[in-house]
């Protein structure tokens, strides 16, 4: 299964990178080739200051050895080694009417001291973070989702859009990241579902990213925008900046096994703004998408 996923998220690197210089039709991704002292390593594709795309990055690692001791404390177990590899993906668009995105698919292993498999999971999601609120865009990209989690299992969708509902949460702020999409972690094999089965539904959903992006940005790509725009895209980046910084796992995973700071710091938007106690307008597009982040929605339905 190693070997199975790391071919994946190999390919999908390629994919999604290639898609997106299409897109852009101006920058092309730069790449990076790391290693982690400690056992592995990894490949950091970046795109900035397109026509299109302001900062995009696109990677994948492979790291392993033994487990931190804050994680063997965090999973409840000593003297283990791990296995883990994945593709993270954000996009900060330019315009502010074309939405941020975000996508994650990875699989985990856990031993012993002595190298025997003791545990194995698959985690990942996407989601869609944007600055002003395109109802029919918010559906599509959860139809796409839908559309997979219901090849595989009438419950997927329900249950891992909630999740991801729950975790892409500023509590802080008590509102929403973004309109949402799936999250899931810990997807183990159990009676009903084999470890190929698993793969099969997480390799698919990743497949389903560019389907359930690409038509959004091209439908907004080319929309006028102000300075009053861009500011309240930046201001809203913002927030982006303290969910990764406070809450996001990822994030905290990196850094708590060494990895590699450009990598792991590689989702944060390229200029940002925090503005004392700003306040939106009444009745305006701002203040509707706030309106939106403090519930979940059901953009299916």
């Amino acid at each position: 299964m190693k070997k199975k996923f790391l071919n994946f998220i190999t390919k999908l690197q390629d994919e999604i990178t290639l898609s997106l210089e299409n897109l852009d039709g101006e920058k092309k991704f730069n790449e990076d080739i790391w290693k982690r002292v400690e056992g592995g390593g990894g490949k950091t594709r970046i795109l900035e200051n397109g026509k299109i795309i302001e900062k995009a990055g696109v990677n994948i690692s492979n790291v392993y050895g033994n487990l931190p001791k804050n994680l063997e404390d965090y999973f409840k177990v000593k003297n283990s080694k791990f296995f883990a590899c994945g593709l993270s993906l954000v996009i900060h668009p330019k315009n502010p009417m074309v939405p941020a995105v975000h996508g994650n698919w990875r699989y985990f292993e856990l031993y012993s001291s002595d190298g025997e498999l003791k545990d194995r999971w698959f985690g990942g999601g996407q989601d869609l973070t944007p600055f002003y609120l395109k109802e029919e865009d918010a559906v599509h990209f959860h139809k796409v989702c839908k559309s997979v989690c219901d090849k595989y299992s009438p419950n997927f969708y329900k249950k891992y859009k909630e999740q991801c509902d729950s975790y892409f949460w500023n509590h802080h702020r008590n509102e929403a990241r973004g309109i949402g999409g799936l999250f899931f972690d810990y997807l183990r094999p159990d009676f009903d579902n084999k470890i190929d089965d698993l793969f099969e539904f997480v390799s698919d959903f990743g497949n389903s990213f560019l389907n359930a992006y690409l038509p959004i940005v091209n439908k907004r790509k080319n929309y006028k925008y102000d300075s009053k725009e861009k500011l309240w895209q930046e201001i809203r980046r913002g927030r982006y900046v303290e969910f990764n910084l406070i809450h996001d796992k990822g994030t905290l995973f990196g850094l708590k096994t060494n990895g590699r700071i450009e990598s792991i710091l590689m989702s944060l938007p390229p200029t940002v703004k925090w503005i004392y106690d700003h306040k939106t307008e009444k009745n305006s597009e701002e203040e509707k998408l706030i309106k939106v982040l403090q519930k979940p929605i059901d953009w299916v339905t």
